[in-house]
């Protein structure tokens, strides 16, 4: 791989990693900690939002996140022919 494909490679992989954090923290730090009072004030099966985001729906969304990666980063490998 030259330098200049080996950059570009790079820089749309930390751009993924940058991506999914923000993603992260909106929901962790966001809708489970910031906006916690304003999100109970809806009901998702039978409980405050706010509060299931807390306990339940943030890991989902983790889990989705650790997926999302792994298609991205599988995809800009062939884009790239990265082997190693």
């Amino acid at each position: 791989m030259n330098p200049n494909n080996r950059q570009a490679y790079w820089r749309e992989n930390t751009a993924l990693i940058r991506n999914l954090l923000i993603v992260w923290a909106v929901v962790s730090l966001g809708m489970s900690i910031l906006f916690v009072q304003p999100l109970n004030t809806i009901r998702f099966f039978g409980v405050p939002f706010g509060f299931w985001m807390a306990q339940q729906g943030s890991i989902y969304v983790f889990v989705v996140l650790i997926f999302v990666y792994a298609v991205q980063m599988d995809k800009l490998d062939r884009k790239y022919k990265r082997k190693d």
